[in-house]
């Protein structure tokens, strides 16, 4: 059986998405509204598949064909007759399972691959055997021939998200490389076009001269179309002695998908402002233009408070090894009122609690643009991973200038963050039950603040193609060095592009550390109805699990690369480091040995010592994060931040051995299943399904009941068109060309 690092377990924890008390108090056309943004959200989901590697479109393919033909309990049947154990079974449907929650086979949280937890030969008697082999043998071989090893294999590069040697990414050919990758947003920066929704291909021509395709993501192709933004960039380039031809249509017959229910959703917008939103969302995937995105987002920001909340695009950058291009993701949701009351009042309080961050007014925005901030019970997010909170859009230009909103989702962390005593690890037995009780109302805090003053503070420093800078050059000075500011932003650079593969992490770390800081005033806990004891006791357990969310997130560095797989978790793992580094045991970390028998370790945190020790050196480290982002300062941020970050045998922590132990106890992250929504006549239905593995694969096999099996030929199609590019599935599989 494979690593235990490399496979779900039989008893991974699954809930189900709880929305109905929310869904009931829709009125018929908000039902619409959200039915059709839901149907673009969960077409538009499906290029993820592309997006991450180049087997999994053929096992989402594989997967969907088995469970049509035979539900999960059907399919039991047949392959207990054919020789597999219970265990076995259930080990295929948590694989199945997983594939459809991560929209691929890499898990959304760390870029993990994971692999079935059963011999390949008895799943191959099964697949070959299923009825759905028996409706169309050519097919199904086909699919399993072309994806079978692929499944299984952890061949080195194929265990993790990367690029180059460092592993397997769908963002760029096979032969890309880092050096590539700077070369390409070199040139995308110079043309002020954005990576968000791009892919780069790399060939080598006759000439032995590499050739490089930057292909958009849009419904239109290479046909002659009216005029617009995006067609005069679409044409070859020269570039630093390399050719670069800008094309588009990734992902083109999904997107026209995404668009005919955008279309449809607009229909039943409540206001102007939604109407315009999601022409320019039109536009934009119709296009290729993230020109049309930002459009959408200005109006969308300006729809304030709506019932039905939603945002679609490429999003996410986390998952680029680069660190630019956006990953699809779409939700759609619907207001908590109570919570979002407490959001509101925070909101009003902003402007006053930026003022106790320790950085220098000038480095804070110019005006604080009042941001929407709700919590939100969610009915569709389509994509690799559900977060908990939200804070967009990403563009800085926006950001900076436009605003924002913040979203907290409600019955994600009702259902994500639950823990159960038994399960809980590497704390003190007297910390587990302040732990349990604390640990959701705590986390509220954390997400309010982390969203909104932390990713929603700060300025970046920006020299405009005319020449005029946003801060005064004489008399704004770096607190650091007591010089005048050395540097800046040029036109057409962003954060993302500026410190492209930290740029993630670095500004998760800062958007936690603003919560753990802020989280110390007394106005915050009062906002959120906690006084006195119970206000204390949520701030040792927010800074507690911080701690100890430092220590779990050992399971995502890989010592063999020396590298991080998952921006959230480096950005506690360097918290931790920070706190550590604070001394006078405000921070212990201790091996132990379990009652099991087997390494443990234990996390302390002295809740005497929060403010006096904790609070000082937060403090510091917050300065250094933000005016190194403000200046741009990309070799400043990289040394400070990579030095934190670097995981070492060192003592008294030894972290590289105690990674052994963090991965020996780890518990897998939560399959979430989601409900589906059903046109019937001119109502909307709910449909929810059981929270288990069988749940989440029917929920699936119901999600596209008018052209799943079309929207499986296209995958492959798609798949195959580009398989040249890596050494992966290179042929078409019979019936799928």
């Amino acid at each position: 059986m494979a690593d235990t690092q490399y496979i779900l377990p039989n008893d991974i924890g699954v809930s189900c998405l709880d929305c109905r008390e929310a869904f009931r108090l829709l009125s018929p056309t908000e039902r619409l509204y959200a039915h059709h943004l839901s149907r673009a959200a969960w077409y538009g989901g499906l290029a993820v598949l592309l997006q991450t590697s180049p087997e999994a479109p053929y096992i989402y393919a594989l997967l969907s064909r088995l469970f049509r033909a035979q539900d999960p309990d059907q399919l039991r049947q047949h392959a207990l007759a054919e020789g597999l154990t219970e265990e076995e079974y259930q080990a295929f449907l948590v694989y199945a399972a997983g594939v459809y929650s991560n929209m691929g086979n890499y898990k959304s949280f760390g870029d993990t691959k994971f692999v079935p937890n059963l011999p390949k030969e008895k799943l191959e008697r099964v697949i070959l055997g299923s009825k759905a082999a028996q409706q169309h043998p050519e097919e199904v071989r086909g699919l399993w021939q072309t994806c079978g090893e692929l499944m299984f294999s952890l061949e080195s590069r194929l265990r993790h998200l990367g690029l180059g040697k460092e592993g397997i990414t769908t963002y760029f050919s096979g032969d890309c490389t880092m050096e590539d990758a700077k070369l390409a947003q070199d040139f995308l920066d110079s043309q002020n076009l954005s990576a968000y929704n791009t892919r780069l291909f790399k060939e080598v021509g006759q000439d032995g001269q590499p050739r490089y395709e930057v292909r958009l993501a849009s419904v239109l192709g290479a046909e002659p179309a009216l005029d617009s933004e995006m067609t005069s960039k679409l044409k070859s380039y020269t570039f630093r002695g390399s050719h670069f031809q800008v094309t588009r249509g990734d992902y083109a017959p999904i997107l026209q998908k995404v668009v005919e229910h955008l279309e449809k959703a607009k229909a039943y917008a409540a206001n102007s402002h939604q109407e315009q939103m999601l022409a320019q969302y039109i536009e934009s995937f119709t296009q290729g233009s993230i020109e049309a995105h930002k459009r959408g987002s200005r109006f969308w920001i300006q729809d304030k408070g709506p019932i039905v909340e939603s945002y679609i695009g490429f999003i996410e950058s986390y998952r680029d090894p680069f660190g630019s291009r956006g990953e699809f993701e779409g939700f759609v949701a619907m207001v908590n009122k109570a919570m979002s009351a407490k959001f509101e009042w925070l909101v009003a309080s902003a402007e006053q609690l930026l003022k106790e961050l320790p950085w220098p007014p000038a480095f804070e925005k110019d005006k604080f643009l009042t941001p929407d901030f709700t919590s939100l019970d969610v009915l569709t997010f389509a994509g690799s991973g559900i977060p908990a909170g939200i804070n967009i859009p990403n563009y800085d230009d926006l950001r900076q200038t436009e605003g924002f909103k913040n979203v907290s989702l409600g019955n994600v962390l009702a259902v994500s963050y639950t823990t159960q005593r038994e399960k809980l690890t590497f704390l003190e037995e007297d910390d587990k039950d302040l732990y349990i009780r604390w640990k959701g109302p705590s986390f509220d805090v954390q997400v309010g603040l982390h969203e909104l003053l932390g990713h929603g503070s700060g300025k970046l420093f920006v020299q405009d193609e005319k020449g005029a800078f946003n801060f005064d050059q004489d008399t704004v000075i770096n607190p650091e060095t007591g010089e005048q500011i050395q540097s800046w932003y040029r036109s057409g650079e962003t954060w993302d592009s500026k410190f492209s593969t930290i740029a993630s992490s670095y500004e998760e770390c800062r958007a936690e550390s603003v919560g753990l800081y802020l989280c110390l005033n007394p106005q915050v806990l009062e906002i959120f109805g906690f006084e006195g004891a119970d206000a204390e006791d949520v701030i040792y357990v927010n800074w507690l699990n911080m701690v100890r969310a430092g220590l779990l997130a050992l399971e995502f560095y890989t010592p063999e690369t020396a590298s991080w797989r998952q921006a959230h978790m480096q950005a506690r793992f360097v918290i931790l480091r920070v706190l550590l580094e604070a001394g006078e045991g405000l921070v212990t970390v201790t091996p132990t040995t379990g009652s099991d028998g087997r390494p443990d370790a234990r996390v302390r945190l002295d809740r005497s010592k929060i403010r006096s020790v904790g609070k000082p050196a937060l403090e510091r480290f917050l300065r250094r994060l933000q005016v190194l982002k403000s200046t741009g300062d990309v070799a400043g941020g990289r040394a400070l931040y990579e030095g934190y970050a670097a995981v070492t045998d060192a003592p008294p922590e030894c972290f590289l051995t105690l990674r052994d132990t963090v991965l020996l106890r780890k518990e897998s992250r939560k399959l979430i299943v989601q409900p589906n929504t059903r046109l019937e006549g001119s109502e909307v239905q709910l449909l929810e399904y059981e929270a288990s593995a069988a749940g989440l694969i029917q929920s699936f096999s119901e999600r596209f009941p008018e052209d799943g099996p079309e929207l499986e030929e296209v995958l492959t199609q798609l798949a195959t068109a580009d398989a040249r590019f890596w050494k992966g599935p290179s042929e078409a599989p019979s019936g799928q060309a």
